[in-house]
């Protein structure tokens, strides 16, 4: 399956430049931030209940892979076509290791910096927005899908698509406006049991707020691999 194709099939758009969330007349550092941003909310370790992250991960990679690229990218904008046979497509190609080669001191204080100045931006005011416009205002999924968002964020996000849908900038759906108590509740019980784990193998590691992300991300594994035994 070509790249075009396994975006459309994983990302709902063959758009390459509508995957990593930028305009096709984005700067290098634009699409660069656009991939980092994508690459967080689908990077395997972070989403451990989709059972498509890693195929979304390469994908991604691949799709950064060709926007990188002048060459690669002044053919894609005249053509819409993908060199499939190009070596930066090769589909042996470690993309975690591609990942870590482009980001390579990412630190939890690197994500809580980015968080505190992402959220209550009109960045994520945006991507709020598209998720909300995406999953139907199915909170269950918007929750799952905006980056930063943890429980504790869920009154603050509702209000920020609240006051769009008042404003008529977004669609009432059903799904958001007359979401049951039960599913509400549910999601909470969710995140709870989720957080609860994780802080308990954070204790046990002894880890702190200043272990790297690479540490952090063995906890959520731990906790993952608990989960299946």
């Amino acid at each position: 399956m070509g790249l075009l194709d396994q975006c459309e099939e994983l990302f709902k758009t063959s758009n390459l430049y509508d995957v990593i969330g930028v305009t096709n007349d984005a700067s290098e550092a634009e699409v660069r931030r656009g991939y980092y941003k994508v690459s967080l909310q689908v990077h395997p370790d972070r989403s451990p209940g989709d059972g498509q992250a890693t195929a979304k991960f390469q994908t991604l990679g691949k799709v950064y892979a060709v926007l990188s690229d002048k060459d690669q990218r002044a053919i894609y904008d005249e053509q819409g076509i993908v060199d499939e046979e190009s070596d930066s497509l090769d589909q042996d190609r470690n993309w975690e290791e591609y990942w870590r080669t482009m980001f390579p001191k990412i630190t939890l204080q690197d994500i809580l910096n980015f968080e505190k100045s992402y959220k209550d931006s009109e960045e994520e005011k945006h991507d709020l927005m598209r998720v909300y416009e995406e999953h139907k205002g199915d909170m269950d999924m918007i929750m799952e899908n905006v980056l930063c968002a943890t429980q504790e964020d869920e009154p603050r996000i509702r209000a920020v698509l609240q006051c769009a849908i008042d404003s008529k900038v977004l669609l009432a759906h059903k799904a958001f406006t007359n979401e049951s108590a039960k599913k509400k509740s549910s999601r909470k019980r969710k995140a709870d049991k989720e957080r609860k784990e994780a802080e308990e193998m954070q204790k046990e590691m002894g880890l702190n707020s200043e272990d790297s992300l690479v540490a952090m991300i063995k906890v959520r594994q731990l906790v993952d691999q608990r989960g299946t035994t």
